[in-house]
């Protein structure tokens, strides 16, 4: 599948050390079909391969693309992939089992959230390669 594009490695360091901080996290949204994990998160300042795959509960605040699987190009759920969110919440210090992709994940209690930017390029490696049928995303 294709390359994700985006910054060189230096110029990533950059941003990420530039960053506001406070009271919140640094999400990107990673869409995989079948699978019921939301993205990576990450503190301010910490760089994206200390991110944590998570598991959104939504008891709060639904998901940014909390939408009809089976709807429109651009307007069903994980039309956002690759999205960059400030998002607000806490850990539950629960794990959940997302039976698609066989793994334990934290379950992160979400009470907000604001896109930052809709095409911020590679995650963990400029040679990160996207796929939506398979995981291809984790941090090295």
């Amino acid at each position: 599948m294709g390359n994700m594009g985006g910054p060189t490695a230096e110029e990533r360091s950059l941003q990420i050390a530039a960053e506001p901080h406070g009271d919140f996290y640094y999400g990107r949204r990673y869409f995989v079909h079948k699978t019921r994990f939301w993205g990576y998160l990450r503190k301010p300042g910490q760089p994206a391969h200390q991110s944590q795959l998570v598991v959104f509960r939504e008891s709060q605040k639904l998901n940014p693309d909390r939408l009809s699987e089976n709807g429109p190009l651009g307007n069903r759920y994980g039309f956002d992939n690759n999205y960059e969110y400030r998002i607000w919440g806490n850990y539950s210090n629960r794990k959940v089992y997302d039976v698609n992709s066989n793994q334990f994940l934290p379950e992160f209690l979400l009470h907000d959230y604001q896109l930052i930017n809709r095409q911020p390029g590679w995650l963990f490696h400029p040679k990160d390669r996207y796929d939506p049928k398979r995981i291809t995303l984790v941090p090295r």
